[in-house]
């Protein structure tokens, strides 16, 4: 490449203020780099004295130089997708729901007095828990949570001393229960 040719044409193309167009972008006439820039890209021969010097790198161990970033990108999109997750208020109970609440977990704790009765009668339950945010980068934490619903046999129902309701293997705090659903369990007498 003709560097004094290459330059008057990028001169023609850019206009006066500016010399040389560098992709889309314009650099001035005094640019400090742009006898390197009109040399273009170097080529090196195999086996010349630059070639010696710094050989080509393997392309797995180029690979595996830029292993962190790709593991800096998956954690980018999993943060990502946890800062979109909608979280809600705690609902609050009126008194009858309140109530009504309290009166299935009543049936419930006669149905599972023991380990034995509970077997007994497999009640299968579903259960609306409030589950507050976990990310502590998310603003909604402390703050917010979610409504999950958690399905199984309901095992124990304790509202003296842990007040919990065991389902599987799973315990859940009654403050955090916001909904109880069993097939034929609760109808009204």
């Amino acid at each position: 490449m003709d560097c004094p040719d290459a330059l008057e044409r990028q001169r023609m193309d850019a206009g006066d203020e500016y010399g040389v167009i560098l992709g889309y972008m314009p650099m001035p006439e005094n640019w400090v780099y742009l006898n390197v820039y009109l040399q273009g890209k170097p080529v090196h021969q195999e086996y010349d004295e630059f070639w010696l010097r710094h050989p080509p790198m393997d392309p797995v161990k180029r690979a595996k130089i830029f292993t962190p970033f790709v593991h800096a990108m998956k954690g980018l999109k999993e943060a990502t997708a946890a800062q979109e997750v909608q979280y809600m208020d705690r609902p609050e109970l009126c008194e009858d729901d309140a109530m009504e609440i309290n009166r299935r977990l009543n049936i419930l704790h006669t149905l599972t007095r023991n380990s034995r009765i509970a077997q007994e009668n497999q009640v299968k339950v579903t259960l609306d828990v409030f589950v507050p945010c976990t990310n502590k980068d998310h603003p909604a934490y402390g703050k917010q949570g979610q409504i999950e619903k958690v399905t199984g046999i309901c095992m124990r129902v304790d509202g003296l001393v842990s007040k919990s309701v065991t389902v599987g293997q799973k315990s859940i705090r009654i403050a955090d229960i916001v909904g109880i659903e069993a097939e034929g369990i609760f109808e009204e007498v």
